[in-house]
């Protein structure tokens, strides 16, 4: 339960190079290594939504869990999710640590990265344009919108354990607008994605976390 909360809020999606012999998904997949491969850091604000089961059988008759902020990215595996709503929290992930901080707790929870190996790995390939991802994923072009916007289902292969599959969709000019998170329960989570900013820099030390005076660590 722990890893699915701290991943969901920044998973978002990579595909399996067995499906690619559609040309259509050959050009949709090379246009957004070309938006995002050569970036060294960016920016992106998103939105998310949390809908259970019971919530989907409702329709638009029922709202999830909200919440908001922005992910940092810097090439080629640091990452940082500061959520500002409904309240402040602010994930913070590298090769060897993942920091959890939730402020109105006054509490920081720290984990191992190699416990979320898989997943960090992901996010980083998503970042870095899709690359060298072809061998975790099975990838379906499943139809391009009225609005000219491209859906894209992946299923992970092998089975994870939490997560039953993944849709994406994609713009016209390749950049991810909406990720919807299937889990094996039947809830999904549903993440919008503004418009990314590149970052060539950041300030030192913005992707380490130093545990602030009377906050309690929790290391798990």
């Amino acid at each position: 339960m722990v890893k699915r909360l701290i991943i969901l809020p920044i998973l978002i999606f990579a595909f399996n190079g067995r499906a690619m012999a559609d040309e259509s998904l050959v050009n949709i997949l090379e246009g957004i290594q070309k938006n995002y491969g050569s970036l060294s850091g960016l920016s992106v604000p998103y939105s998310r939504e949390v809908i259970t089961r019971s919530m989907s059988m409702l329709g638009e008759q029922a709202r999830g869990d909200m919440a908001s902020g922005i992910i940092y990215f810097k090439h080629p595996y640091l990452l940082r999710l500061e959520q500002e709503k409904p309240k402040a929290e602010t994930i913070i992930a590298n090769n060897d640590t993942l920091w959890w901080y939730i402020p109105e707790k006054k509490c920081a929870y720290r984990y191992p990265a190699k416990n979320f190996g898989k997943e960090l790995q992901l996010l980083s390939n998503i970042f870095r344009g899709l690359s060298q991802v072809e061998n975790s994923f099975q990838v379906l072009l499943k139809d391009q919108s009225k609005s000219g916007k491209y859906k894209i289902e992946l299923i992970p292969d092998p089975p994870w354990q939490e997560i039953s599959k993944i849709n994406l969709t994609v713009t016209e000019k390749y950049e991810i607008q909406t990720v919807r998170i299937h889990n094996l329960l039947g809830s999904i989570t549903v993440f919008k994605l503004g418009d990314f900013t590149e970052k060539e820099g950041f300030e030192k030390g913005f992707f380490q976390f130093i545990v602030p005076e009377g906050v309690r660590l929790i290391v798990e």
